[in-house]
């Protein structure tokens, strides 16, 4: 590993968000967790892709098993990165006057 690629995952690195809204900067060691996770989550899904290959399993099964371990990674990497509510047109509006007529 290079020094730069070192340094990406340095804990006092930070990383720029993703171009998406509600995401946020983020530390090298969160980089670090979310890639490792990635990794391992490509190991399993390779497994799932033998079983498939090898013909003598039920595909629905094995379709809705690979489907929750994709859900169960994504849960897992925005429970890392913990991405935020984004604001909408109007948010910053004051709420209506109460119309209670008593």
């Amino acid at each position: 590993m290079s020094t730069k690629e070192a340094d990406a995952f340095s804990p006092d690195t930070k990383h720029a968000p993703l171009p998406v809204a509600g995401y946020t900067v983020q530390s090298g060691d969160r980089v670090a967790i979310v890639n490792i996770n990635k990794q391992i989550e490509e190991e399993v899904l390779r497994r799932v892709d033998d079983l498939a290959r090898h013909g003598a399993v039920d595909g629905r099964w094995l379709s809705i098993g690979k489907t929750h371990l994709e859900q169960a990674f994504m849960a897992i990497n925005r429970a890392v990165f913990k991405p935020e509510r984004v604001k909408l047109p109007g948010d910053d509006l004051p709420p209506p006057a109460s119309s209670d007529a008593a």
